[in-house]
This record gives structure tokens, C-alpha cells and sequence, in this order.
């Protein structure tokens, strides 16, 4: 089973899809950071996020034993992972990853941006999580003063706008729900709220297959 989670940013399908992937024993990746990584090569080497050649050199060297590392989740890193994910040919280089790691048994569960709608089309199931950009502001600042470092919540909330603005718009894989997702509103929803909501998605359409 392939269960693909898409969302702006900070709104919960990173921390959805890794429970859903524990409760079903599920393998998970969290495609934002195949985007963050490349984001933060080109950072790292002083390179302008907008050239899309270094970009791709990036995409394609990847190694998959620097996701861990922790300054991928930081808001500059973030920022550079929106630029970056806009270069076609950067989504293309990924594609082929993400699209690998899907198929390979028991399961997987992907969260990112274009997973239901680009990178698993065919996904057993979709969720398109949505939550107010205000409270996602708010989890984001209160998750960057939990590792320690300084952050103003009206500046994220900012930042978060200017991000969905940005994913919304691009010419390649915009943001946006496919249209057999299922919508999960956590703006209200505290983490166990939203992983039973999820949960429960998942078990709907499980439910609905056997029957037929």
C-alpha cells in the first residue's frame, strides 16, 4: 500500500506521515527533505539558489545519510527547498527516488507536496492536509525555540505566506489537493487528534476495497 500525505508547509503531514508509517509498519520518507538537502548544498557552498545547473549537480549526488541531519530543518534550509523544487529538471532528478522508494515492499508512506498528485498518482490512499496559517506559524516558531534557536512569530508567519504563495504558483507540480484526496483540517487538532483522523482515512478506504 503507497498512502501519499501533501500539505503546505509546517502543517503537520510530516509528523502524520511518520506515526502512519509506524502504526502499519510502513516504510516513510519525507520527500521535503530530498528538497531541503539540495537547497542546502548550494547554501553551504555559496552558491546562488537560483542556478539551476548547480542545483541539479546537487539533486544528483545526493546521499541519503545527510537527511538526518539536523540543519535541514532549519528555516533557511526551508526557504531554500521552495526555490530549489520550482527547477524542473531539480523534480525531475527526484522523481525517480521518491518513485523507487514508494514501490518497495511492505509500504510506504510519503509526505510532501506533489505526492498525490506527481509522484503517486495511483496511491492507495491521499490526504491533503490543510491547517490555518496562523496556528501553523505558531507550531513552526514553537518547534524552532525547541532546538534552540530565536524566531519571531510574525516573521514565520510571513515567511509561511510567502510559501504558499510560492508552491501555489509555480509552473511545475503547484501545490494544490488531488482531486480523489482526502481533505484533514488540523488546525484544531492536537497530534494524536490528527494521527486517529488520518487513521481513520486510511481505514475507510481499506474498508471500502474489501467490499467490493
Amino acid at each position: 500500500m503507497i498512502i501519499a500525505i501533501d500539505g503546505p508547509a509546517a502543517s503537520g503531514k510530516g509528523t502524520l506521515g511518520k506515526r502512519l508509517a509506524k502504526h502499519y509498519g510502513y516504510r516513510h520518507l519525507d520527500t521535503g527533505v530530498l528538497y531541503r538537502a539540495v537547497g542546502f548544498t548550494l547554501l553551504s557552498r555559496g552558491i546562488d539558489l537560483h542556478n539551476e545547473i548547480e542545483a541539479v549537480h546537487a539533486a544528483e549526488s545526493l546521499d541519503p545519510e545527510h537527511f538526518g541531519n539536523p540543519l535541514l530543518k532549519t528555516q533557511e534550509s526551508g526557504d531554500a527547498a521552495s526555490i530549489v523544487s520550482a527547477f524542473p529538471r531539480v523534480r525531475e532528478v527526484l522523481l525517480n527516488f521518491q518513485r523507487h522508494f514508494a514501490e518497495e515492499p511492505p509500504g510506504a508512506v510519503l509526505d510532501g507536496r506533489d505526492i498525490g498528485t506527481v509522484i503517486c498518482p495511483d496511491a492507495d490512499v491521499k490526504i491533503f492536509v490543510v491547517a490555518d496559517p496562523a496556528v501553523r506559524a505558531r507550531r513552526r516558531t514553537l518547534e524552532a525555540k525547541a532546538r534552540g534557536e530565536a524566531a519571531d512569530e510574525a516573521l514565520v508567519l510571513a515567511d509561511i505566506l510567502k510559501r504558499d504563495e510560492r508552491d501555489k504558483n509555480r509552473s511545475v507540480a503547484p501545490l494544490k489537493p488531488a482531486e480523489d484526496a482526502y481533505l484533514l483540517d488540523n488546525s484544531n487538532l492536537d497530534i494524536e487528534g490528527g494521527v486517529r483522523a488520518a487513521i481513520d482515512i486510511v481505514e475507510a478506504v481499506r474498508a471500502g476495497r474489501q467490499r467490493v
